[in-house]
């Protein structure tokens, strides 16, 4: 098939856990590229060697994504057929690709997408939540503060229809971020956390915020990547901006209880959220509550 693959940047899509999950036009593409550039040539290889597929592979992955792609425009002007993939899913989706491809339509290079697994779609056909109309934010913001605030300009938005938010999640992060848009969205907000897809122990858990987090913070450990689904619609909890500007004035002692009663936390997890959520050491907050305890005496 060499000689009638057509020059060109192939951005292919690899299986999100079962290696089954592949096309055949995908594997005799792999097979008959003059190389494949891999986010991680080492979890690639693992694909390549299981359907004997030896075409030659480089890395090219967040941090080299500029400078690698200049090297790759040269060989696609020059007629190469280069294929681009992930560590799982579709390149260029929360993935490296979207610098390579914008800078191949720029030089002129055919760009053949192949479909094929996606974590996101996976996820919400199988989540029962709106189909008709979804969004995809991929990963929020790690620190806690910028998370909160994407989180609450999201809920901010208006909105006419029902709509699926489609989001990536970290096990080490999860129940912060479920923490997060219990606070923002209310307890009975209806999501769908989807994990280990494809995999043995895939799983979905279904239901309203407080409740999935209670089932996933019960456990010892959470594994696995997420996706994490949202409904929302026009009854949706809208952020109260009365409310906000007067929690901003509450004392640290009136924030923790009012945690404690919205989200269950106990006193020292309620400390770490603020602490997280302010900016400021956990020390420091403690400290601030002590002292408001000791003028109250």
């Amino acid at each position: 098939m060499h000689d009638t693959l057509a020059p060109g940047l192939y951005l292919v899509a690899t299986p999100i856990g079962n290696l089954g999950d592949i096309t055949l036009r995908a594997l005799e593409v792999l097979k008959n590229v003059d190389r494949i550039a891999c986010e991680d040539t080492r979890q690639t290889q693992k694909l390549l060697n299981h359907y004997s597929i030896g075409t030659s592979t480089i890395s090219y992955h967040e941090h080299n994504e500029r400078d690698r792609a200049a090297k790759l425009i040269e060989e696609l002007k020059a007629g190469a057929r280069i294929a681009v993939v992930s560590d799982a899913g579709m390149p260029g989706i929360s993935d490296p690709g979207t610098i390579l491809v914008r800078e191949a339509i720029a030089a002129g290079v055919t760009i053949i997408p192949l479909p094929g697994a996606n974590a996101a779609l996976s996820a919400l056909i199988a989540s029962g939540l709106p189909t008709e109309e979804f969004r995809f934010i991929g990963f929020l913001p790690e620190k806690a503060g910028a998370r909160r605030t994407r989180l609450e300009a999201l809920a901010a938005q208006a909105r006419d229809s029902a709509q699926t938010v489609i989001l990536y999640e970290a096990p080490h992060r999860i129940a912060d971020t479920l923490l997060d848009l219990e606070a923002v969205f209310g307890p009975a907000l209806r999501i769908v956390a989807a994990r280990e897809l494809t995999k043995l122990h895939e799983e979905f858990l279904r239901g309203a915020v407080a409740d999935v987090r209670v089932q996933l913070t019960a456990r010892d450990r959470i594994r696995g990547e997420f996706v994490l689904l949202i409904e929302l619609s026009p009854d949706t909890n809208k952020l109260d901006a009365p409310r906000l500007a007067s929690e901003m004035r509450e004392s640290i002692s009136d924030q923790i209880s009012r945690l404690q009663s919205e989200s269950g936390l106990d006193e020292k997890e309620a400390l770490k959220r603020l602490a997280r959520e302010s900016g400021k050491s956990k020390s420091e907050v403690y400290r601030e509550l002590q002292r408001e305890r000791a003028k109250r005496r």
